[in-house]
């Protein structure tokens, strides 16, 4: 078994496209609409064959509620990794990304923080190599 897929909520899909694409260098994986629903994924260029992350519309209130509350508890949505957090950080940055925290040493690794604009928090880790 394997995990393929996981979802972040988002306030307005379009926006979170622009902001996962243009801003942090995901790639448009799906994107497909019936009716008033849209099924929209993201793939790292990295790994496009790897875990989606779903970009879902926000619109059911238990969704709403949580993303809300994850927010103002500062629990980021999702979690990246890389190997160079401080240039990801710097590339992120200069692209407009607003930073809430920024390359931060902590036990065993190194985190960020960032506003996605579209309700959520999401962190950045560079694990430390001994």
């Amino acid at each position: 078994m394997k995990i393929s897929l996981t979802i972040v909520y988002v306030d307005d899909q379009e926006k979170a496209l622009r902001f996962y694409t243009e801003v942090l260098g995901f790639v448009k994986k799906a994107d497909f609409s019936q009716g008033s629903f849209r099924w929209l994924t993201l793939a790292s260029p990295e790994e496009p064959e790897g875990t989606q992350l779903q970009l879902a519309l926000n619109d059911n209130p238990a969704a709403k509620t949580f993303q809300q509350a994850m927010f103002e508890q500062g629990q980021p949505a999702a979690m990246f990794f890389t190997e160079d957090l401080d240039g990801e950080h710097a590339r992120i940055k200069a692209r407009g990304a607003e930073f809430i925290m920024p390359p931060t040493n902590v036990t065993g690794s190194k985190i960020a923080k960032l506003n996605d604009g579209c309700g959520n928090l999401i962190q950045i880790t560079q694990l430390m190599r001994w």
